[in-house]
């Protein structure tokens, strides 16, 4: 059985099709990156793994599980603008991410000084243990992301979504990233499903690259139909095709209304 398994999955948002005939597979520990022109469903996509959404028709299934009908410590979440609380310190957000998974969100006694020194054990392995009394304003750009990468990984999630991640931040800053996420993907062996507009660093990080476009296309009503998977690539493999999906493509033209 795969480990993340989505099956016939449509979505729409009132009667404005987002996605359709979505199937895919993954196996535990994949790096899939999803990649396509703004507006052809990526984000939804996300969303619809981490539960925030529910599909229209279809199902997503992890480790087997019943699908998700919430949020759960099942996937972790990381977006492109630094999703901390800036009103914790360093340490507190790492405490906090591991906290969600607790019956009352909190430590107390000698469960907080443990998580204390777990938090402190995760901020030297992603090199933040020097600011771990600081707040997160006061932290560049990619202090605040491997932050972000650590509280969502503190948590011990089966799925780690990435939603443009990197795109806020500077070429060298991001470079340095590309190094850090990888590091911990080979420590963790976690699933990853990850959102880019840079083709180029999709194929770095990445196993597969799976490609959202629309195959149906009515230019006189462009959003008649919805997006899907119209290649998955093997990013380890040269870019040679993983599959391609065949699709019934029909374009309607003014002149066949």
């Amino acid at each position: 059985m795969s480990f993340v398994s989505v099956e016939n999955l449509f979505h729409s948002y009132g009667r404005r099709p987002i996605l359709e005939r979505i199937n895919l597979t993954a196996e535990k520990g994949e790096f899939l990156s999803l990649v396509g022109a703004s507006g052809c469903g990526k984000s939804t996509f996300l969303r619809l793994l981490l539960a925030q959404e529910q599909p229209s028709r279809g199902s997503i299934r992890i480790d087997g599980a019943p699908p998700a009908t919430e949020p759960d410590r099942a996937r972790g979440v990381v977006f492109q603008r630094y999703s901390v609380f800036p009103h914790m310190t360093v340490r507190e957000n790492i405490v906090a991410g591991e906290s969600l998974s607790r019956p009352l969100g909190r430590f107390f006694g000698a469960g907080a000084r443990a998580a204390r020194a777990r938090a402190d054990a995760v901020l030297e392995r992603i090199g933040l243990g020097h600011v771990a009394q600081a707040y997160p304003a006061t932290l560049s750009g990619g202090m605040q992301q491997r932050l972000a990468i650590g509280q969502a990984l503190v948590a011990k999630p089966l799925v780690l979504l990435l939603d443009e991640p990197f795109g806020a931040l500077d070429p060298g800053t991001r470079l340095s990233m590309h190094d850090f996420l990888l590091e911990l993907r080979a420590e963790t062996g976690m699933t990853v499903f990850m959102v880019t507009h840079d083709l180029e660093e999709g194929f770095k990080l990445g196993d597969r690259v799976l490609v959202f476009d629309k195959p149906r296309w009515d230019p006189t009503d462009p959003e008649a139909f919805g997006a899907t998977i119209t290649y998955d690539f093997d990013a380890r493999n040269g870019g040679i095709p993983f599959q391609t999906i065949k699709e019934d493509i029909h374009v309607h033209r003014p002149s066949e209304a």
